[in-house]
C-alpha cells in the first residue's frame, strides 16, 4: 500500500508526497499527528472541550489499536520524508467504502498533499461504488475540498457523540 506521488506547483517547488500503511507501531504517530492537527483546525469550529473529548475518545492509544483491530485501515501522508498527516477508510461492504479520517497538518494545505492523498484514497478503493463520509456542516475548507474530489451531500444530521457532545455534521457520497 505504499506509493509515491511528485506534485508540481509552480516552476521552481516540487514536492515529494509518499504514503505508508500504518501498523500498530505507528499509533503514538497517529496519536501526536491527530492532536497536532486539531488543535491548528477545530478551534472556532468546534469547543475547545469538545475537541479534548473528541481527541480522547478517538485518538487514544487504545481506541486507535481498536480501530486498527476493526478493520480502519491508517495511511500515513509524508511530504518530504516527515509524516504531514494521514488518513483511515474501511470497507463497510463490498465496494462501498467509508472514510473515517482525513487529516492533513494546516500549515500544508493549499499545496496539492490533499489531492494527491485523495488520488491515493482511490487507488485504495479501486473498483468502488460509492465512498461515503462525514463532515462537520461548519468545517467549510473540508466541505469545499470534498466537492472539488467529487462529493456530494446526501444529508445532514445532528449525531450523538457521547459526553453531551453532537457532531452536526453532513453524510456526503461519492459515486464513480
Amino acid at each position: 500500500m505504499s506509493g509515491r506521488f511528485l506534485i508540481f506547483t509552480g516552476r521552481s517547488h516540487q514536492m515529494n508526497i509518499t504514503f505508508r500503511a500504518a501498523t500498530a507501531d505507528d499509533i503514538p504517530l497517529i496519536n501526536e499527528l491527530a492532536h497536532r492537527i486539531w488543535w491548528q483546525h477545530y478551534p472556532g469550529i468546534i469547543s475547545d472541550d469538545q475537541i479534548r473529548y473528541m481527541l480522547d475518545k478517538m485518538y487514544s492509544p487504545a481506541a486507535i489499536a481498536e480501530q486498527i483491530a476493526a478493520s480502519q485501515k491508517y495511511t500515513l501522508i509524508y511530504d518530504e520524508g516527515k509524516p504531514v498527516g494521514y488518513y483511515a477508510i474501511s470497507e463497510k461492504s463490498p465496494r462501498h467504502y467509508f472514510l473515517h479520517k482525513f487529516y492533513i497538518d494546516t500549515t500544508k494545505h493549499r499545496k496539492g498533499i490533499g489531492a494527491s492523498a485523495f488520488q491515493k484514497i482511490l487507488q485504495d478503493c479501486q473498483g468502488y461504488q460509492e465512498i461515503a463520509l462525514q463532515v462537520n456542516r461548519r468545517n467549510i475548507k473540508a466541505v469545499n475540498f470534498y466537492f472539488k474530489q467529487g462529493f456530494t451531500i446526501a444529508f445532514a444530521k445532528d449525531f450523538d457523540f457521547g459526553g453531551g457532545y453532537t457532531m452536526d455534521d453532513f453524510w456526503m457520497m461519492k459515486k464513480p
